[in-house]
């Protein structure tokens, strides 16, 4: 990547190695504190949008952080994602619970294991992204999409109409 598609990318990708580790951590951090707050919506009425939207912004962030520096920021999100949520599990505040997980009553489905989906969801999604392949996280600009589609039209010997980029 040359500097000048270095100034296109976001802030959080131009910085060092340690200030993207950090911005890694506190956004999973921040995913594990509002994940653990919107899991329970829907629950009691068996419909888990917060399930779903915990799971949204944590796949987002999870992206993001490995996009930003690879498998160590994914690391880095998961440790201190699923860190914060098992922690908030573990100390009910005020004698409530925030992630309550198995009733000896009947409840919904989802109103019992929302907690359990949750808290070992975390580990699954961001493990299954540590697994997926580095391309998938390639930030590209609109410069190196056209030098790239320059360089695959030269090798094919297809000349592009200016302007154009070259179908494959």
């Amino acid at each position: 990547m040359t500097s000048m598609d270095n100034s296109r990318l976001p802030w959080s990708y131009r910085t060092n190695a340690v200030v993207r580790g950090l911005i890694s951590l506190l956004a999973g951090a921040g995913c594990g504190l509002v994940g653990t707050f919107a899991h329970r919506l829907g629950a009691p009425d068996n419909i888990p949008y917060g399930l779903v939207l915990a799971f949204a912004i944590l796949s987002l962030s999870t992206w993001a952080a490995r996009a930003r520096c690879g498998i160590v920021g994914a690391a880095l999100h998961m440790i201190s994602s699923s860190g914060v949520a098992w922690l908030i599990a573990a100390m009910p505040i005020g004698g409530d619970v925030l992630t309550p997980a198995g009733f000896n009553i009947e409840v919904p489905f989802f109103s019992e294991h929302a907690g359990y989906i949750w808290l070992y969801g975390i580990i699954l999604v961001e493990v299954a992204f540590v697994l997926m392949p580095a391309s998938w996280f390639a930030v590209r600009t609109a410069d190196t999409a056209k030098a790239n589609a320059a360089k695959a039209a030269a090798q094919s010997g297809i000349k592009p109409e200016r302007g154009e980029l070259p179908r494959g």
